[in-house]
């Protein structure tokens, strides 16, 4: 009679992390998918609601941010958005990543500031801010950009790093569940380290990983689009020099690959997409993006781009 209790705590202890287990593993049975270049994904919403939530976010952005609505700069920008959307339709793109057409209401805007970055939210709601556009420079620098980021809704990569948290929390939360007869601070030392380790041993490499992804597809597809994939490194090159002495953190620490890692796999891709390239209607991607031109022809300070002046 004397093992019953120990035998009793023990099912109690371990009752929240079986719980957590089969929760998920339901979340990894609704959820699975065969994603990008054939590897099995988990995502945590389907095509509907993900974009339901992009369409949601980007309202909320351009609400709240200085949108550049006619002009040059939105007009190439939409250019090249267009031609890299219809690309992602073509069965040399498609077979070349492993997915098969997928229905987006594409949309493409800018946004005055001075940060060095562009988005796609879920459902193909892209937003680019001009800070970026004298690192991309050309109509193919832009086209990598773009291309980049039609790549994670491509991947639903937002989806599934919805389900990557979701399944964290899971176990995080199964944890506390079997350590309610620890001493509390010790039970805070062990979410602590749970915590670190979960962002640096599961999410983050995750992140990277979706990085180098959308990357990859990215080069393909701006081939598809008739833009030189070369120009992916050059980019890559640019935003090395932009960013150089920026503080980045150690690269496991980060949510990207370094800006070195991403022209070594771009440089290894480069066969591959040069070939979806030959077969495409060619671009003249050296084109200089509108506000640069302005910059160079009167060396004067454009309103977007201030850093430009006596390029």
């Amino acid at each position: 009679m004397s093992g019953y209790p120990p035998r009793r705590n023990m099912a109690i202890r371990f009752a929240p992390i079986l719980i957590a287990i089969l929760m998920g593993l339901m979340i990894a049975a609704r959820g699975c998918q065969e994603g990008p270049f054939g590897r099995l994904q988990i995502v945590g919403m389907d095509a509907q609601q993900e974009a339901a939530l992009g369409l949601r976010s980007f309202q909320q952005v351009l609400a709240e941010s200085r949108v550049v609505e006619r002009g040059p700069i939105p007009e190439v920008v939409a250019k090249v958005g267009r031609r890299l959307a219809v690309a992602s339709q073509s069965p040399e793109f498609l077979s070349a990543i492993g997915l098969t057409i997928q229905k987006f209401e594409w949309d493409f805007r800018v946004v005055a500031s001075n940060e060095v970055n562009a988005f796609c939210l879920p459902g193909g709601k892209v937003v680019v801010y001009t800070g970026i556009i004298p690192v991309a420079e050309t109509e193919g620098g832009l086209a990598t950009v773009l291309g980049h980021e039609i790549g994670h809704a491509l991947a639903h990569h937002s989806a599934e790093r919805m389900a990557q948290q979701q399944l964290v929390q899971l176990g995080q939360s199964a944890v506390v569940g079997s350590m309610q007869d620890m001493d509390p601070r010790q039970m805070q030392q062990v979410m602590a380290v749970l915590g670190v380790g979960s962002q640096v041993g599961i999410l983050l490499p995750f992140s990277r990983k979706h990085e180098s992804e959308a990357d990859h597809i990215g080069i393909l597809l701006m081939a598809a689009a008739g833009y030189d994939p070369r120009e992916a490194s050059q980019f890559w090159e640019r935003m090395s020099s932009a960013t150089q002495g920026k503080g980045a953190p150690p690269s496991f620490m980060s949510t990207h690959p370094t800006n070195e890692r991403r022209i070594t796999d771009l440089q290894k891709w480069l066969p591959e997409a040069e070939a979806i390239y030959e077969k495409s209607q060619k671009q003249n991607g050296n084109r200089l993006l509108p506000g640069l031109r302005a910059d160079i022809e009167q060396n004067t300070e454009s309103p977007f781009f201030p850093s430009r002046t006596g390029r």
